[in-house]
């Protein structure tokens, strides 16, 4: 890592380092609400976007400029990566990412192998050498991933779930094959991650986007010793911020998890993770995306609050989950330069 990225505001604060004042990013900035976006994303599909490294480093870079935010984050998506695993995924128009021959009977797990070479995902880490050659030199880039169990539940499910029965189903009444299922996306999980630090990510975030629909004692049997593996294989590497959504009940065993830095949603209190963790971890998050629709005087007041409850070690500011597609775009860039102007928190 260059002095000026092993420097720059966000590494020092993942770190837990002093900062003139507390980075941001925004999670899925470049998104829907964004015309830049739009204007690329309406001339191919969502899978052509995530594919092409150079329209997928275009919307990257321009919604780091944009925003003036202080890192970017690699525009890709979660589930690619089951493909060289054998699922057939597609994105349907207004439906989402849909795989058309999910895992619902065990004996099927054997037939989703681990992914055979990470050369299968080349045009991520293409897009992540074209991103870093042109990002500003004190700007960050972060690679992502899903978790085990986010990622198993879409192969089981096939989709989106309301109750995840099907997923529930098979980790109860079947271990054997959900272990087998976890172990294989683990090893795909880690060697992936690690292939975008080598390409050049300075940073990684894993998203457990659909684990909240457990309880704490499922969470620890089914998930913890996977997504633990996962993150002490890769942060070796390069930090890993690991981001639960869904459920307070589980903040414990995702700090268990591991991270050196603990995303949190907008249904935690950022004061109480801070005392929770002390200062022995960087907190990123967590305002309600929601909060974006109201008054700017609400939103300063949260902000303000979020930026006070992340004191006592390192924060970087995040809402707590993706921008949705109705916000506006200045509303954005006013937080952005809100959470700048605030100054340092310590």
């Amino acid at each position: 890592m260059t002095p000026e990225l092993f420097q720059s505001r966000f590494m020092r604060a993942v770190r837990g380092e002093p900062v003139d004042t507390t980075p941001v990013w925004i999670m899925r900035q470049a998104g829907r609400y964004m015309p830049e976006y739009m204007a690329v994303r309406s001339k191919v599909t969502f899978m052509d976007l995530c594919k092409r490294p150079e329209l997928a480093a275009e919307v990257t870079l321009t919604a780091q400029s944009v925003l003036g935010v202080d890192a970017a984050i690699l525009f890709a998506d979660l589930l690619p990566i089951l493909e060289p695993m054998g699922l057939d995924l597609e994105y349907q128009q207004g439906e989402g990412p849909v795989i058309h021959n999910p895992l619902r009977d065990a004996r099927e797990i054997d037939r989703i192998q681990a992914v055979p070479s990470v050369n299968d995902l080349g045009y991520v880490f293409e897009a992540v050498k074209l991103i870093r050659a042109q990002l500003p030199k004190d700007i960050p880039l972060l690679g992502f991933g899903g978790c085990p169990f986010t990622l198993a539940s879409y192969a089981i499910e096939g989709g989106g779930s309301k109750n995840y029965t099907h997923t529930k189903r098979m980790m109860y009444s079947h271990p054997t094959e959900w272990k087998l299922l976890m172990e294989r996306l683990v090893d795909s999980l880690v060697r992936y991650l690690i292939a975008q630090i080598e390409a050049g990510v300075q940073a990684v975030q894993v998203f457990d986007s659909w684990v909240g629909c457990l309880c704490p004692e499922d969470y620890r049997q089914y998930v913890l010793p996977y997504t633990k593996s996962l993150i002490s294989q890769v942060e070796p590497h390069a930090p890993v911020i690991s981001f639960l959504t869904g459920n307070p009940a589980l903040l414990k065993d995702q700090i268990t998890a591991g991270g050196q830095v603990i995303g949190v949603d907008w249904r935690s209190d950022l004061a109480e993770v801070r005392q929770l963790v002390g200062a022995s971890k960087a907190l990123q998050g967590n305002l309600d995306p929601v909060t974006l629709f109201g008054d700017w005087s609400l939103v300063e007041q949260r902000t303000r609050q979020i930026l006070k409850a992340g004191r006592g070690g390192g924060h970087i500011f995040n809402l707590g989950h993706g921008v949705l597609p109705e916000t506006s775009v200045d509303m954005v860039k006013q937080l952005v330069k809100l959470v700048h102007d605030c100054g340092p928190q310590h």
